[in-house]
């Protein structure tokens, strides 16, 4: 058992060498501490079977290959190439909400020369911007930080409602009510989260 624990140690730590990343990067990607990873590494404990499935699918390789052992270098598997710069894409598509704002508001500007509710296209574009972000934060990044994108999302929407309530002569401010109430409900999320923290 032991060797198969220094085996599995050792194929870890190549593969995440070999694509060049971080103990923090691989724990993020696996929703897992660094200091788990490290563990891992040094044979001092073994993922689970589910675990090393999905380190598995993650460099591209079979669960076979994760448990043997390989002393022929032309066994390793290549690195993970054409990775996409992630970030410059999150951030192309956030724009891309804004940039729809301004093209409604520059449409509807010419069109409705007498209408002066162009404004709140681009308070709806901070939301649409957040949902973006959640969507692909949950995909690509930290899941960890869709606390704090929750939380902004909850705030731009209720000034969004309320901006749009005072255009039309009400004054909503009451909507803020609601998050509080909300934020408490997020902050109780982010606390069932960490109890089911991996070890």
């Amino acid at each position: 058992m032991d060797d198969v624990k220094t085996i599995v140690a050792n194929n870890i730590l190549e593969l995440r060498k070999s694509n060049n990343m971080t103990q923090l990067e691989l724990a993020e990607k696996l929703n897992y501490s660094d200091k788990t990873i490290s563990k891992w590494e040094r044979a001092e404990s073994t993922p689970d079977i589910s675990i090393l499935k999905e380190i598995a699918s993650f460099f591209g390789v079979t669960l076979d290959y994760l448990v043997n052992e390989h002393t022929n270098e032309e066994l390793k598997p290549a690195p993970r190439k054409g990775k996409y710069n992630l970030k410059a894409i999150s951030y192309i598509s956030e724009c891309c909400s804004w940039l729809v704002a301004l093209f409604a508001f520059v449409i509807t500007t010419l069109i409705l020369k007498e209408q002066k509710f162009q404004f709140l296209y681009f308070v709806y574009a901070l939301p649409a911007s957040l949902i973006v972000r959640l969507i692909l934060n949950t995909i690509w990044f930290n899941i960890r930080h869709n606390y704090y994108i929750v939380s902004l999302l909850m705030w731009a929407t209720l000034a969004a409602v309320h901006l749009t309530f005072l255009y039309f002569g009400i004054d909503a401010i009451l909507v803020y009510f609601l998050g509080f109430i909300g934020q408490f409900i997020i902050v109780l999320w982010s606390f069932i989260r960490k109890s089911k923290t991996k070890k």
